[in-house]
């Protein structure tokens, strides 16, 4: 689809070249890592040197379990952890939810920022709570501040697990975590490839097979390749700020034509990731109208999107049911240009001076 102008990088962001070329190169090897062979070991130092390779790019000095995605890094995080009591903040992802249906919900202020009064109370007691809790929210674009709330769960003797799904090769992994949930595909790497970055084995209990008996499945040599290039390549900043520069008239824009611009009042925006309302004009007639004018946005998470139901996320914060569901996400990767964005601005301002 040429001419075409992709703004939905916090759903999946596109291949990066380094990450093809990475995997190509990797194709050569098409062993079993787990095998005995000489092809084996081969695949298996290959593997072994990309697992390297991330935790050097993350900063992370602990383990680092590959996984399928961050819906599977979740899920072994969340369900073996070895602790008591699971608690959830409300603004989660439904990969992080749907793990534990029954576990304690935590709510957030307005702003989107996690109570921490009620964490406090809500960990205090407990015989080692195992707490989930974002880096960056996937609809919202709003930041925990995740080393004042590590403070609090490891103050009760808890464990941390912090989804880092948006932030990952973004922005550095934030401290105080105990285990971290990595997605490839969010910054330019492979889909199907995303990693569980664990402090300790000890945290975890094992359930036999493969990366080092914390998963069963033949290792994806491939997916761990071109995570390694995809992160190799991260650049600080992660978009360059003169890319997003119209940002800032355009979201002057928007207040005057009487829409809503969500970083006015998160607790901790970030530049990848905006939400705006669009006033007299429901999300999903936005989409279509950004769609047929070759610009592809979302409306809050790419799991829930078209579900028919009004986001969890929006809810949690008490944002009236009328703007919440008027609500679009645009978001920005590692090849969007300036120019894009000013497209998509300037079809934002038609669309809402017409409505």
């Amino acid at each position: 689809m040429p001419n075409r102008i992709y703004l939905d990088h916090a759903a999946t962001s596109p291949l990066r070249p380094e990450a093809r070329a990475a995997m190509e190169e990797g194709v050569r090897h098409w062993a079993n890592p787990s095998s005995p062979h000489a092809e084996g070991r081969k695949a298996r130092a290959l593997l072994e040197e990309a697992r390297e390779r991330c935790k050097a790019a993350l900063g992370w000095e602990g383990e680092l379990i590959f996984t399928s995605g961050a819906s599977e890094s979740a899920a072994i995080a969340l369900t073996r952890a070895r602790g008591g009591a699971r608690l959830v903040s409300a603004v989660e992802h439904d990969a992080v939810l749907g793990v534990l249906p029954d576990a304690e919900v935590l709510p957030v202020l307005p702003d989107g920022a996690l109570d921490r009064d009620l964490l406090r109370e809500a960990v205090d007691g407990r015989e080692v709570p195992v707490v989930a809790i974002q880096s960056l929210n996937s609809e919202t674009g709003n930041g925990q501040e995740i080393p004042a709330l590590a403070e609090i769960v490891h103050a009760a003797g808890g464990l941390l697990v912090v989804d880092a799904a948006q932030s990952a090769g973004k922005l550095a992994l934030p401290a105080g975590a105990d285990m971290v949930v990595v997605s490839a595909h969010k910054f330019g790497g492979p889909i199907g490839i995303g990693a569980l970055l664990v402090r300790d084995f000890a945290l975890l209990a094992p359930s036999s097979g493969h990366e080092r008996g914390y998963r069963r499945g033949t290792e994806n040599l491939l997916g761990a390749l071109g995570m390694a290039a995809a992160l190799q390549a991260c650049t600080d900043p992660y978009v360059a700020t003169g890319i997003l520069a119209p940002l800032d008239t355009f979201a002057d824009d928007v207040r005057a034509l009487g829409g809503a611009w969500l970083s006015d009042r998160l607790s901790g925006p970030t530049p990848f990731i905006r939400a705006l309302a669009m006033p007299g004009m429901s999300g999903s007639a936005q989409l279509m109208r950004f769609d047929m004018a070759g610009i592809a946005v979302s409306q809050g998470s790419a799991c829930s999107s078209g579900t028919m139901r009004r986001s969890h996320v929006l809810e949690a914060m008490g944002m009236d049911a009328e703007l919440a569901d008027q609500m679009i996400r645009v978001s920005f990767g590692w090849n969007t240009t300036r120019a894009e964005v000013e497209r998509f601005c300037e079809v934002w301002r038609d669309m809402a001076r017409k409505a």
